[in-house]
């Protein structure tokens, strides 16, 4: 890429909070110019030309964008643009215990509305053998009752095995992720607690609708399997 190229898109930095801005700016070229993975950036001294700045800050930025796997070093090439690992950053920062109470509600409202909207992808690939998995999961829980909202295990399980289904790998990581803080907050008193709850939908029930019913049936069964966490949210 030459300095004409990157004169046309990058912005001299101002001092202020240098590191950053060369940082931001840096994410915005790679944005601007459509590169794709393997794609080589410039070099250091090319940079630190353009934006007027050592190339001591030049390198303390793409240690930044190396860190969130943006770009690796290799042989012949140089820093070239790579695929980062999205679920393997996320994670370092999905700690229950250093996220704001808001965010955390937020978070477990996410898992609530992508079982409800899995129902589609789950009847478009769901096989007998799975069937026959759900109800091997099942078979030693509780009927649903009242006073009653979940175990864990269960829950990682089945609904586990449902992400599994839908077939959708970034889904089924996202959520591992979930699952953790679901608990947490299940149990941290973020919610407000009922004084009655209601009887719900359980997983087999579910994983009969999975076999004979439709996909929004199916949505509509999820929706009251989770009614009693709903409700923490809402009443």
């Amino acid at each position: 890429m030459s300095a004409e190229l990157l004169n046309g898109h990058l912005k001299t930095i101002e001092n202020h909070s240098l590191v950053d801005r060369v940082e931001a700016n840096l994410v915005e070229l790679l944005q601007q110019q459509k590169l794709k993975v393997g794609d080589s950036i410039p070099k250091e001294i090319e940079l630190a030309n353009t934006l007027g700045v050592s190339r001591t800050v030049i390198r303390e930025a793409l240690l930044r964008l190396r860190m969130m796997g943006l770009i690796e070093s290799r042989k012949k090439k140089g820093a070239v643009i790579t695929s980062p690992d999205i679920f393997g950053n996320l994670n370092k920062s999905m700690n229950p215990h250093i996220l704001a109470p808001e965010t955390l509600k937020e978070i477990f409202e996410i898992r609530l509305v992508l079982e409800i909207g899995m129902a589609d992808f789950l009847f478009h690939r769901i096989t007998k053998e799975n069937i026959r998995e759900l109800r091997e999961i099942v078979k030693s829980e509780p009927s649903a009752t009242q006073y009653h909202l979940f175990n864990i295990e269960h829950e990682i399980q089945f609904h586990g095995k449902l992400y599994e289904i839908t077939g959708n790998e970034t889904l089924k990581k996202f959520q591992t992720l979930l699952l953790p803080v679901f608990d947490y907050v299940h149990k941290s008193g973020l919610l407000k607690k009922q004084s009655l709850m209601k009887t719900f939908v359980s997983h087999k029930d579910l994983v009969d609708i999975l076999e004979d019913g439709t996909p929004e049936q199916f949505r509509n069964g999820m929706r009251n399997h989770l009614e009693n966490h709903f409700a923490r949210l809402f009443e």
